[in-house]
């Protein structure tokens, strides 16, 4: 089997990584931030950025062949986990809207800082392709 390497055009050109990676039946997807197409991240707060890095997690996803149904796991980094948690159910809308009621299996981590100084969450996430 080949690994097929995924850089939508619609996502900011990706510098030492891959937006996502085609193996089989199998896509990994990058961690991806609230970057816009042309390498800022967007103004807001959390919930503005987590519309736009799970959008972005999205985008990789759809172009390796792929739907938000097919998402086996997702992990998401975290600057401020209590804000994060404080804003919960305006995310879960975002999720529902963008991916639908049903969840993979999650995890939500804590860290002290992510590549991006003005990142304040950052999204990951496995799937398999549907025959």
């Amino acid at each position: 089997m080949t690994v097929e390497l995924i850089n939508p055009d619609v996502l900011a050109k990706p510098s030492g990584f891959t937006h996502a990676v085609r193996h089989g039946d199998t896509v990994h997807l990058s961690g991806q931030t609230a970057m816009d197409a042309h390498g800022t991240i967007v103004d807001g707060d959390i919930v503005d950025q987590f519309r736009q890095a799970l959008t972005n997690v999205l985008t990789a996803l759809r172009a390796a062949g792929a739907e938000p149904a097919d998402l086996l796991s997702v992990r998401i980094y975290l600057i401020d986990v209590p804000g994060y948690q404080a804003r919960g159910k305006e995310i879960g809308r975002i999720w529902k809207e963008l991916c639908g009621s049903d969840y993979p299996a999650m995890t939500g981590v804590g860290v002290t800082a992510l590549w991006q100084p003005e990142a304040l969450i950052e999204i990951e996430a496995v799937a398999a392709v549907r025959s």
